[in-house]
This record gives structure tokens, C-alpha cells and sequence, in this order.
């Protein structure tokens, strides 16, 4: 009898040790890991993109020393000047078209194009090349965005005046004209508003801005103003008053 109680608490104690055994080796399964993810880091604005004026660019190209570079509101140098070339921060019809998906980020308005050494790339406003050009990846600009000017320059004996196409009939009846011919000379500026463009126009040799009620938005003391696309682009113009050296103004002759 005392062997067989020997022998059954031998069994009981090695049953009881093997199960502790075999449930420390058990894998754990199923269990969910709480995974703790750091913020994104809030993205603040920089203090330099001053806006003073809500319809003016808030970094303007600016030429020094013979090279371009970008300025804020204030005329504080942002993106130091190196570049042989640097137009105002706007779309890029031709990477936004891009066949190559992974570009046409670039070409949004949060970029610029800029050229040094002959090689183009875009920048973002903190000044950072984050492409550079390749004529592989240049898509086809749409035309669908295109508005047609309502006024056009007319000539009468040597002088220039402005129109409005659609009504005008007569060029003997001074009433079918919407500024009557007295300019040297007469340029509608490309942009978006059409029922209000810009016009540059020559007097006595001078240069100036005028609007379609012939009134004086730049002065005629300028001995060129630039026929481009920095009204469209900027809300600017870009004048000279020696010929050589080139610099933008807004609507309220304000130098930058």
C-alpha cells in the first residue's frame, strides 16, 4: 500500500511539472500592440512672407549686383540673389500636363522657375531647387483657360487709342471709341480681368499705365515699361527710367 501511495504522489508531481512546462512554452498569440505614433510636426508659417498687399506676390523677383533673387513686402531679401533668370512664383501649364505623374507637383503655384548656369530648375518659397527641368518630362499646355480681351489698340493719323471690339463701328464718330486716339503708342497687359486691363501708354516720350477711363495709374516717367506677363502673373510692372536696370513696381508705384 505505502508503494503504491509512493508512486501516485511521483505521478501527481510530474504530471503537475510537465504542464508548468509545457504552458511556459505556449507562443502568445492575438495579442494587439498599441502602436503610439509621434505628431506630425505642426508646420508654421515663416514670418518673412510678410503680406502687406493681398493681391501682390509675397516674395517679388529682384536683381543685384547682376543677379536675381527674391524679395518680401517689405523689400527684404528672402532667397538670396545667384540666379541668372527668376520669374514670379506661378503654374507651369508644362509639368502640370507632365507625362511623368511624380513632376507635376511641380508645377503648381508654390513654385518658381529659376535658371543659373544655364540649367533651369523650380524652388519652392524657401528658396530649396526641388527640380530641375527635362524636356522629357514637359507636357502640352492647354489653351481652355484663354480669355478674350474685350478692347483692342486702334490707330487714327499716328496716334493711338483703345476700342471695345464688339461695339465699334464708326472710326470718324469719337463715340464709338473708348479712349479717343492721343498716345504715342498703346499696350493692352495680358490678364484676368478683361473688362479692366492694365495699358501701357506713351506721351511725350515717357512710359506710364493707364486704364480704360484713361485714367493715370502709373505716372509717364518711366522711359520703358516691359510688355510681358508680370501684370498676369504678379499684379506688377517692370520699368526702367535709364534703359538699362529693370525693376517692378505695383499699381501704387510702389518700388520693390
Amino acid at each position: 500500500m505505502k508503494n503504491a501511495l509512493n508512486f501516485l504522489g511521483l505521478f501527481i508531481s510530474v504530471f503537475v511539472f510537465s504542464q508548468t512546462k509545457s504552458v511556459k512554452k505556449l507562443p502568445i498569440k492575438n495579442i494587439t500592440k498599441t502602436v503610439i505614433r509621434k505628431a506630425s510636426p505642426e508646420v508654421k508659417p515663416n514670418p518673412d512672407l510678410v503680406v502687406i498687399h493681398q493681391e501682390l506676390p509675397v516674395l517679388i523677383p529682384k536683381k543685384e549686383d547682376g543677379k536675381f533673387g527674391y524679395v518680401n513686402q517689405n523689400g527684404k531679401f528672402i532667397i538670396k540673389p545667384e540666379y541668372h533668370i527668376a520669374v514670379f512664383f506661378y503654374e507651369d501649364c508644362n509639368l502640370l500636363n507632365s507625362p511623368n505623374e511624380k513632376v507635376r507637383k511641380f508645377g503648381t503655384d508654390e513654385y518658381a522657375t529659376v535658371e543659373k548656369d544655364m540649367i533651369s530648375y523650380r524652388i519652392n518659397k524657401a528658396g530649396k531647387r526641388v527640380y530641375q527641368f527635362k524636356d522629357s518630362d514637359l507636357g502640352k499646355c492647354k489653351l481652355d483657360n484663354y480669355k478674350q480681351q474685350l478692347y483692342q489698340a486702334y490707330v487714327l493719323n499716328g496716334f493711338y487709342g483703345i476700342i471695345e471690339k464688339s461695339r465699334f463701328v464708326n472710326a470718324a464718330d469719337y463715340r464709338d471709341y473708348q479712349i479717343y486716339p492721343q498716345y504715342q503708342y498703346l499696350y493692352i497687359m495680358e490678364g484676368d480681368d478683361v473688362a479692366n486691363p492694365m495699358i501701357v501708354a506713351s506721351h511725350n516720350d515717357r512710359f506710364g499705365v493707364i486704364d480704360v477711363n484713361n485714367k493715370v495709374i502709373i505716372p509717364f516717367e518711366y522711359s520703358n515699361i516691359k510688355r510681358n506677363f508680370t501684370w498676369k502673373l504678379g499684379r506688377m510692372f517692370e520699368v526702367t527710367k535709364d534703359g538699362k536696370n529693370y525693376y517692378y513696381i505695383d499699381s501704387r508705384n510702389n518700388t520693390y
